[in-house]
């Protein structure tokens, strides 16, 4: 069922490793749900596999611990999340199924930018699915090449895009 009222109200806050379980259902459903127009369901499976099994969940506990995190929440549930890396890599970026297309992807990536630009880093990179390439680019990052990843033996398209942002 699709959140029907518009949220303006929610709040963006740093994660913490308290928020793994509901990160990692978020981005299940969302993938699920959101990215099934540009990939076939054996691809779909292949990308949440490990994380629906929880064969990657040290992967997931090391980006809370060792990135810059953000939680977008509306009252008591996560909506979204991002996280960066290294000062400039772009690791997630999800929005909940229920709230894609109400401001709150953007408001995620301009804070990851700011921060960025606060650890003085001049470009932003992140490997984008086909379905995130268009948010990505209207947020002025560039396909420096288009790639093809083997997840399970099942390929999948996405893109490394870049941004630059600060002096060079």
């Amino acid at each position: 069922m699709l959140n029907e009222r518009i949220t303006k109200c929610f709040k963006i806050r740093k994660g913490q490793i308290d928020d793994l379980d509901e990160l990692q259902m978020l981005f299940i459903e969302t993938v699920t749900e959101v990215c099934i127009s540009d990939y076939a369901d054996d691809q779909i499976d292949a990308w949440i596999s490990d994380t629906k099994n929880n064969v990657n969940r040290q992967r997931w506990v090391d980006a809370l611990s060792n990135q810059f995190v953000l939680v977008a929440q509306d009252e008591n549930k996560i909506i979204g999340f991002a996280t960066l890396d290294c000062g400039n890599y772009i690791d997630f970026l999800f929005v909940h199924k229920d709230f894609q297309r109400q401001g709150v992807a953007n408001k995620l990536y301009k804070e990851i930018e700011n921060e960025a630009l606060h650890q003085q880093s001049a470009y932003l990179t992140s490997n984008v699915s086909k379905t995130a390439r268009p948010f990505f680019e209207n947020n002025g990052f560039v396909v420096v090449k288009e790639q093809v990843v083997h997840i399970k033996g099942v390929k999948l398209t996405n893109y490394k895009m870049m941004k630059t942002i600060g002096k060079t």
